[in-house]
């Protein structure tokens, strides 16, 4: 894919997100957002295959959340890359978490189902997306297995990229 298809591929994920925020959508005012070497937020959300995940379920695992949206063309791009990683770190102690925003709980599954994946998506009502000030698809969040973030990664990540991340979160 050449550069400006990636931009433009980028501009216009970050565009249908904006336009989300607009339709009305409550966004609660915030002058905080979790950053790296900050502890990562609580949150407690339906996924699929069901029927809840919550960060301290997670307690222990090094965690990637992946904030995506069915109709961003990054986003579907990498996939394959994020479920290979889960699949060679899980025993390591990775989890992958699938963040799902601003659509419904179908597409979702749908997603879910077309790419194969081995890890879970929740279905995020705003909480998530507030908390990690998310403008913009796809973004990775990386949190050790203390709880704490260490990177917060706006955009499309290579391969090697996303296991030299995943591997700094593993130590």
């Amino acid at each position: 894919m050449t550069t400006a298809l990636k931009y433009f591929a980028a501009s216009f994920c970050a565009a249908g997100l904006l336009l989300s925020a607009c339709s009305g959508a409550k966004v609660a005012s915030q002058s905080h957002f979790a950053r790296g070497g900050e502890r990562a937020p609580s949150w407690s959300l339906p996924s699929l295959p069901g029927p809840s995940v919550s960060l301290a379920s997670l307690h222990g695992k090094a965690v990637y959340l992946n904030f995506f949206a069915t109709w961003c063309h990054g986003c579907n791009e990498e996939v394959p890359d994020i479920n290979a990683t889960q699949q060679k770190y899980r025993a390591r102690g990775l989890q992958v978490v699938g963040v799902d925003v601003a659509e419904n709980a179908r597409k979702a599954a749908e997603f879910r189902n077309e790419h194969h994946l081995v890890y879970p998506i929740v279905i995020d009502d705003g909480t998530l997306r507030r908390e990690y000030d998310v403008n913009g698809l796809p973004v990775q969040v990386f949190i050790d297995r203390s709880g704490t973030v260490r990177r917060v990664s706006v955009g499309q990540l290579s391969l090697a990229g996303m296991r030299n991340d995943v591997e700094s979160i593993l130590q």
